[in-house]
């Protein structure tokens, strides 16, 4: 498994499926799944519901709708395996809580030092955000902004980024590995030329 894996997409594009089967897919003990939705209403409420029964009782689930930077760094030497959905509703609690720009800018700084640091394999899911139109009111091009800052960030630092497209994967950055292996059978279908 990939130390870090960001995974990227519009909205309903299969992207915490996805990040949900990587995670299932490891032989691990420990699985963690970080939360960072604070649901505000009763449509949202059943929509955690739904994310919750969708995973299997293998993993533990902490909700980190502010400080994950600090939860990945106290969990992830314990844990197997962490899957944090989704990075575009923490950007959202943290600008909630500031109205602040740079506190977003800051905090994902933090984050990257976390991922830097951990201790075991971390799937990362985002929204990809700035495809549409530029939105009409502050607040929202300020989340639109720091939305791409954050994506941009990660996808620097990860060591693979994969877009969600109708529910089909498609690997934007492969890992060292998955590109030596693509390397390897350029060479090869090129007679070694």
């Amino acid at each position: 498994m990939h130390k870090t894996t960001l995974i990227l997409g519009g909205c309903r594009s299969g992207k915490s499926r996805h990040a949900l089967e990587l995670g299932e897919g490891l032989q691990a003990d420990n699985k963690l799944f970080i939360a960072t939705c604070v649901p505000y209403d009763d449509e949202m409420k059943k929509r955690v519901e739904r994310h919750q029964r969708e995973r299997s009782d293998d993993w533990r689930t902490l909700e980190a709708p502010l400080k994950l930077p600090e939860a990945i760094g106290e969990y992830s030497p314990t844990s197997d395996v962490i899957l944090v959905d989704c990075l575009t509703l923490w950007i959202t609690n943290l600008l909630m809580e500031t109205d602040n720009p740079d506190s977003v800018t800051t905090a994902t700084q933090h984050l990257q030092a976390a991922l830097e640091k951990a201790r075991c394999p971390v799937i990362l899911v985002s929204n990809e955000v700035g495809a549409g139109i530029v939105p009409e009111n502050r607040l929202a091009r300020q989340f639109r902004d720091a939305a791409g800052q954050t994506n941009q960030q990660m996808a620097t630092c990860a060591d693979r980024v994969v877009w969600m497209v109708a529910g089909i994967p498609v690997t934007v950055k492969p890992s060292n590995e998955e590109f030596g292996m693509r390397n390897a059978e350029c060479v090869s279908q090129n007679g070694g030329a």
